[in-house]
């Protein structure tokens, strides 16, 4: 039973993703696409501790955590330059 829980769990992750794709591609702005980057980002980084979990190996909550780290500095630079302030 759980793991019919986890596959769909993961599903729904990868079909967030790919909508965030979308939005990424399409969005007429590009807040609209930082945003939806900042998204997949987030969505990446809930696949790579699902994957930890499910190998058991605790390194790779380090790579999420390094992960989230540049992709918040990221995302700050992205909004510094959006505001014309770097």
């Amino acid at each position: 039973m759980a793991n019919i829980i986890y596959n769909i769990s993961a599903i729904i992750a990868l079909v967030g993703i790919a909508l965030a794709f979308i939005r990424m591609v399409l969005g007429p702005t590009v807040a609209d696409r930082a945003v939806a980057l900042d998204g997949m980002t987030i969505i990446a980084i809930s696949l790579i501790v699902f994957i930890a979990y499910f190998s058991n190996r605790i390194i790779y909550l380090d790579v999420a955590m390094v992960y989230a780290l540049i992709s918040f500095i990221g995302i700050v630079a992205v909004a510094r330059y959006l505001e014309r302030g770097i």
